[in-house]
């Protein structure tokens, strides 16, 4: 897929070696946690289908190839929030330039994205499909955000360093300010993640995230 392989240095052993009662009982959390909300959102999520299977031609759930832990790939999941032809039209944007520093593209108006793609991405609405991907186990709830195999062919070894633990839905850079950060901040957000993560960290991040999504500064 055309991912570089990290250097050793990527992994360096300055990175923090996940406890295994910390991975064991995290990962269980996310087994209970992901059943318990998918149950509990089952009529929202049923109600974002029928909203994005009217709003224009296309699937419902977009597939996307994501890097997780250790550079492995895995299919991404959201509630689909641009029209069909976003992926044809990609080049033609990157041609006009991207708003944002760094691998990452972002767009505040991106021509893309559906009307109720917009609401769906204001308020993160269009990510609860990857409570299918937490409870598989390719995405934790709490971890750095996913990045494209395009991202990651950019990543100096201190970008890989977000490569070391799981993915998740919800993270540090989710709750300060999303697409407004600068790529810059973001990694050194996900390296603190990576060298403090515990189970108190990621209690705060998990309370403070639908205070930060219902805000929805930087979702775009």
């Amino acid at each position: 897929m055309g991912t570089r392989t990290p250097s050793e240095s990527a992994y360096s052993t300055r990175i923090p070696r996940v406890r295994v009662p910390y991975a064991f009982w995290k990962r269980i959390l996310d087994f209970i946690g992901s059943i318990t909300l998918i149950i509990a959102l089952s009529p929202i999520l049923l109600a974002i289908a029928i909203l994005v299977k009217l709003s224009s031609p296309g699937p419902v759930i977009y597939r996307q190839q994501r890097v997780g832990r250790y550079g492995v790939t895995f299919d991404f999941l959201k509630f689909r929030s641009m029209y069909r032809d976003a992926d044809k039209r990609l080049a033609e944007l990157l041609e006009k330039g991207n708003e944002k520093d760094g691998p990452i593209f972002k767009m505040k108006n991106d021509p893309r994205v559906t009307p109720i793609g917009r609401f769906l991405r204001k308020y993160s609405l269009d990510e609860l499909p990857q409570l299918f991907n937490v409870l598989y186990g390719d995405m934790s709830l709490v971890g750095p955000r996913p990045p494209l195999p395009r991202e990651v062919d950019q990543y100096d070894d201190k970008a890989f360093r977000r490569l070391s633990v799981p993915p998740g839905i919800t993270c540090l850079w989710q709750i300060c300010g999303r697409s407004d950060t600068s790529f810059e901040d973001w990694m050194a957000l996900d390296s603190f993640y990576v060298e403090h993560m515990s189970f108190w960290l990621d209690l705060k991040i998990l309370m403070k995230t639908p205070t930060a999504v219902l805000r929805g500064d930087g979702a775009y």
